[in-house]
């Protein structure tokens, strides 16, 4: 009898070979590759999905926190002219800066760019922008002159100040420190050094503590809340625990914009709860409770709105906790909150590390909500930096905000890890 083993191979020498002569190395290495080449197919449209939608806008981000190439790309010739003219120098620059300044002046007023650079330095001093605007419209009249210092000071007298040049040369690189630096309530001199702004005008500093303090907060009254709801949801019956889970799932089916719009209705002065309080004798009518455009408008919203990120993982996680656990530790004569501290609750760790990780990130970057219920007192980062982007269209400050809250996340998230420990965290 002819083993079938030996039908589909064939010995020659000390190398094994399939029914068609390949050798059996070859041909593994063939199917395995294969193998691959389906897996990374399948995962393609995943990763390009990724790249394009989350790691190429950050890496933008990032760019644009530092990018300065507007001003080389503006006044060319300035920034080759100021290359040996000494920063700390007391004397303007000489006449080749100006014969410089002028051509690229011109050559930028006739596209209609080189007001950009204005808006770039006026971030830095306030008045470059009007000074661009003014020189760029006069010096379209004007022919190339003997003495360009002469005419550009006649045209402003700011082209005569040491402070306009240092200026110049201290943003004529190609990357820049100065959006990090007005980031965090910092700025530099005209001398190049590095400064805090004065502490009334700090504002950045102040946002980022209040959204890493209100995350913390509804973070933890999330758990507060969400930790009894899941564990109900864990013990009671399967069709009970059916409709809890839809119970809680409902808020999805209403639109973030409604349920936010709903607690304005709820907290404001003249809203329901206000009425109730009154109605019932527990407030004045002339002591009612601001509930909405401060901090707390923002954490009663907030919460209501992540309390699912929270229910969800817990309720995952209790699910798979046998019940036999509990009456186990009561049988050996602990109390049911002894049996609960000491058995239950270490076992839904790996869920409250999930519902809080996934619950402070959300937090820690959320916009709509904070815009509508905050007011003053109750906005998040978030809304400076969707500020910057959509209606000052300063995107270097912006990016550089958003640069510092996900360093911000990164480091939080590293510390999480350490404690915890990121292993711990399960979602079912």
């Amino acid at each position: 009898m002819v083993d079938t083993a030996a039908q589909d191979q064939a010995v020659t020498g000390d190398v094994i070979t399939t029914a068609d002569g390949v050798p059996l190395k070859v041909s593994l290495k063939r199917a395995l590759w294969q193998r691959k080449k389906t897996a990374l197919l399948l995962v393609a449209p995943l990763f390009f999905f990724i790249l394009i939608t989350f790691m190429i806008p950050i890496f933008d981000m990032l760019v644009r926190s530092v990018d300065n190439s507007i001003v080389e790309t503006e006044i060319p010739g300035v920034v080759k002219a100021l290359a040996d003219w000494d920063l700390d120098s007391e004397e303007l620059p000489g006449e080749a800066a100006f014969q410089a300044l002028f051509k690229d002046f011109k050559s930028g007023a006739e596209q209609k760019t080189i007001s950009r650079l204005g808006r770039r330095l006026n971030y830095e001093l306030s008045g470059m922008s009007s000074l661009f605007r003014k020189t760029a419209r006069k010096i379209k009249r004007l022919d190339t002159p003997e003495s360009a210092q002469a005419a550009m000071i006649k045209l402003d007298k700011k082209w005569g100040q040491l402070k306009t040049w240092r200026l110049i040369k201290r943003e004529s690189g190609a990357f820049t420190s100065s959006y990090i630096l007005a980031a965090v309530d910092a700025k530099k001199n005209t001398d190049g050094s590095v400064s805090m702004k004065p502490e009334e005008a700090q504002i950045y500093l102040t946002l980022f503590w209040r959204t890493i303090k209100l995350s913390i907060m509804i973070t933890v009254l999330t758990i507060i809340l969400g930790y009894p709801i899941a564990f109900l949801m864990a013990i009671v019956k399967t069709k009970t625990s059916n409709l809890l889970i839809i119970l809680v799932l409902l808020p999805f089916w209403t639109s973030l914009l409604v349920r936010t719009s709903a607690w304005i209705a709820l907290l404001q002065k003249e809203g329901v709860i206000n009425d109730i309080l009154v109605g019932i004798g527990i407030l004045d009518d002339n002591n009612r409770l601001a509930m909405i455009h401060n901090e707390y408008g923002t954490i009663i919203a907030m919460t209501h709105i992540l309390l699912p990120f929270m229910v969800l993982p817990l309720f995952s996680v209790m699910k798979t906790i046998p019940p036999s656990y509990m009456r186990t530790a009561r049988s050996m004569g602990a109390t049911s909150f002894t049996a609960f501290r000491r058995v239950y609750l270490p076992n839904t760790i790996a869920g409250i590390g999930a519902g809080g990780i996934l619950v402070f990130i959300i937090a820690i970057g959320y916009y709509i909500t904070p815009a509508l219920v905050g007011g003053t007192k109750g906005t998040l980062i978030s809304n400076f930096i969707a500020h910057h982007i959509s209606t000052s269209l300063n995107w270097g400050l912006g990016a550089a905000l958003g640069t510092i809250l996900l360093l911000l996340v990164l480091a939080l998230y590293i510390l999480y890890d350490k404690v915890v420990g990121i292993n711990n965290m399960k979602l079912g």
